[in-house]
């Protein structure tokens, strides 16, 4: 039986169109061929999704019939809202957040609908409906416990920042590069992700004189991203190339995109080189990518005479660093990723892989 002939038949079962003769045919043949009879359960179920949708926006239609009833008549009085829109923002962000997965959801679910009513979809469409709004739930709740968990704040109460920037991964498990110039003197470090959750974290490493600062991650609610998607480059740049940085300058992400204009750092240091981009105090530490997704270097320094003269630490420090860290045993198992996995992909991927791996650094 084809799938299109099975779908009409289930449909005739389930609606009982079906005569006596035909009816017991049908049964038996879902005794006989499990895959039939699994088609009909979740046929029914899907039904019964759809039908329970119709119950629940038809429930909210008449309580708001009775509300709107009620008001007209004089029996309940609604007053208007106290509250300026940034107080409900405040208030209510949790809620909005969970409201607008829900309707994300609905959308995909009535979309799907729409489709298999408007033409006549096989099992195997329908199959992957059900996958994808699968997916598409287990996404979205993601996404509001992330949300939720982005507002617990992990800075101590009543202490102003002293000092921000940016840092990136260098392993996975929460070893985190940036400037020894936003970290030194603080008692309190907090880092933030793109999505604006903060972990809290301590100093296991700085060196004032390459202004190089490793911190590890030890928060309950962080975990692993695993392998990361860029490499960390051992080998120089060429002038000329082009490269692109990702840091906080602000409270969100920020994308730029310059050059290599001098193989040297200010006054000649060789530990460092000039790229042409703008950034601001808050983009110290953050990466500096080459096209290939490595990251080549870290922003240190910006000169303030000259708009897009900016001075990053080569990519070498790391490793330089990294050979003193292991020096205590505690953190020997800490690796470095030397290839990158987004070589191919185009900047818009390779940035929505990176981002993940890039942190805004509060020092307290």
């Amino acid at each position: 039986m084809q799938d299109l002939q099975l779908l009409d038949a289930i449909e005739r079962f389930l609606r009982g169109e079906m005569s006596p003769e035909e009816m017991a045919s049908f049964e038996q043949l879902r005794k006989t061929n499990p895959e039939v009879d699994e088609k009909v359960v979740e046929h029914t179920m899907f039904l019964q999704q759809i039908d329970q949708f119709a119950e629940r926006k038809n429930f909210k239609l008449t309580l708001h019939d009775v509300h709107s009833q009620l008001l007209e008549s004089g029996e309940i009085k609604e007053e208007a809202p106290k509250a300026t829109v940034f107080q409900m923002w405040r208030k209510y962000k949790r809620v909005m957040a969970v409201a607008a997965s829900i309707a994300g959801i609905t959308t995909l679910l009535i979309a799907g609908m729409a489709t298999y009513y408007s033409q006549k979809k096989t099992g195997a469409d329908i199959e992957r409906l059900r996958r994808e709004v699968k997916r598409e739930v287990a996404q979205k709740a993601n996404e509001v416990i992330n949300t939720m968990q982005a507002r617990t704040t992990k800075a101590p109460e009543n202490t102003p920042v002293k000092f921000g920037g940016t840092g990136f991964l260098v392993d996975g498990k929460g070893v985190i590069v940036t400037n020894a110039h936003v970290v030194n003197g603080s008692s309190t470090v907090v880092v933030q992700n793109s999505k604006g959750q903060e972990f809290r974290s301590r100093i296991i490493y700085t060196n004032p004189e390459t202004d190089l600062a490793f911190i590890k991650i030890e928060d309950a609610d962080f975990r692993s991203i695993g392998p990361l998607p860029y490499g960390i480059r051992k080998g120089g740049t060429d002038l000329g190339e082009q490269l692109f940085t990702l840091g906080y300058p602000r409270e969100e992400i920020v994308y730029n995109e310059g050059y290599m204009s001098a193989k040297t750092g200010y006054n000649g240091d060789t530990l460092s080189f000039q790229i042409g981009v703008s950034a601001n105090p808050g983009n110290s530490g953050g990466p500096v990518f080459n096209r290939n997704g490595e990251v080549i270097g870290i922003i240190n320094a910006r000169q303030k005479a000259a708009e897009g003269v900016v001075f990053a630490l080569t990519a070498k420090n790391i490793f330089r660093s990294l050979e003193e860290i292991k020096k205590d045993s505690t953190y020997e198992n800490i690796r470095l990723t030397l290839n990158s996995s987004i070589r191919n992909m185009d900047r818009v991927q390779q940035i929505k892989k990176i981002e993940d791996a890039v942190f805004m650094v509060k020092s307290y």
